[in-house]
């Protein structure tokens, strides 16, 4: 069935011992996803681009956009900081949507289902005093596998019945894509920090938090974006809001469950 995996316990799995909202037995290893973001990807890929408002329409409909552009003409031009993002499950099990199927949102503009309102948040902030410095938006996704490494094989797709993220599989989305960015455009130049966040809110368990987030600096020249020193970081928010809000499934453990059910 596209809705299962037959999922083993994996040599080397984590154990929860450290983590509070899942319930763990000891020395028992747990089947969770566990989501990671390329650094490298970000920082070889992104680019400033101008763009006319009239070719925006979508995206300011999603709330892509900063503010600003509610005022602006259909010949205003805006800025965008452009970034790819392939997300990694590196997990021992499938990341699954935190909505159930019937709750999913369509988008007729890009002709999918959302799965989830926030699989990340897209933030530009000051490099000093790490301040938001642009609006930076909580990023919605259709979730699926867009390849896997070897050994591994694509079971999820951008459709109204499966969505997901299996584990040794990736999602990507390439810098050119609608949304995959941050308005810029009342942004001046300086050095700013852009950071990437997946699964911000919790909503889904994961085996590790902790390398949820990746950082980047930024020199922005007014016209080009210099990018360097993209790496994991910590997650702060991990110790004052480690219960996902929106996953209430049971805590699965591999050495006694052998098949792990979407939640659709």
């Amino acid at each position: 069935s596209p809705h299962s995996r037959t999922t083993p316990a994996a040599p080397g799995a984590r154990f929860c011992a450290d983590h509070g909202s899942v319930r763990c037995r000891p020395a028992v290893s747990v089947c969770l996803p566990d989501l990671v973001v390329d650094p490298y990807m970000i920082q070889v890929s992104t680019y400033v681009q101008r763009v006319p408002m009239y070719s925006l329409k979508c995206a300011a409909e999603e709330n892509c956009l900063a503010s600003s552009a509610a005022n602006a003409q259909d010949y205003d031009t805006r800025v965008l900081l452009r970034f790819p993002q392939r997300v990694k499950n590196q997990g021992t099990a499938d990341f699954l949507p935190s909505r159930p199927r019937h709750a999913w949102e369509w988008h007729s503009c890009h002709n999918h289902y959302h799965s989830m309102n926030e699989f990340c948040h897209y933030d530009l902030l000051d490099s000093g005093t790490q301040q938001r410095v642009a609006e930076g938006h909580k990023a919605s996704f259709c979730l699926e596998d867009t390849s896997c490494d070897p050994g591994y094989y694509r079971r999820y797709a951008c459709t109204s019945h499966t969505q997901g993220l299996s584990p040794g599989c990736y999602d990507t989305y390439s810098a050119d894509i609608d949304c995959q960015w941050i308005d810029i455009t009342d942004v001046q130049p300086g050095r700013y920090t852009l950071k990437i966040t997946v699964n911000p809110g919790f909503q889904v368990s994961e085996s590790d938090f902790s390398n949820n987030i990746v950082r980047c600096d930024i020199h922005y020249t007014g016209n080009y974006a210099h990018v360097s020193g993209c790496s994991m970081t910590a997650n702060q928010e991990q110790q004052t809001s480690p219960q996902p809000a929106g996953d209430r499934r049971p805590a699965v453990y591999c050495a006694e469950i052998k098949t792990i059910s979407a939640y659709l």
